[in-house]
């Protein structure tokens, strides 16, 4: 199986649905667009990618900006300590 890494995710919660826009690189070519084995691999990296933030939100987290009034947004940094390559998922 060839490594991929997880660079970016991104969740949009809309009215009845989940959109996570999964941004990763590959080491080598893999499975085309479209396909279930590509399905599986990107579901697996976001997946990882969930839980190691909310592991990480387990050790606690900084606000370090908001914005807005009544719809707000807050932006909190949280240091991860990320796994290395090739560790098990």
């Amino acid at each position: 199986m060839t490594q991929a890494s997880l660079h970016r995710l991104v969740l949009d919660y809309r009215t009845g649905e989940l959109v996570l826009r999964v941004l990763y690189r590959r080491s080598q070519d893999g499975p085309n667009p479209g396909t279930k084995a590509r399905g599986k691999e990107v579901s697996r990296l976001a997946r990882s990618g969930l839980q190691d933030a909310l592991d990480a939100l387990d050790g606690g987290a900084e606000s370090v900006g908001t914005s807005g009034f009544t719809t707000r947004e807050d932006v909190l940094l949280v240091e991860m300590n990320t796994k290395t390559e090739g560790s098990a998922a």
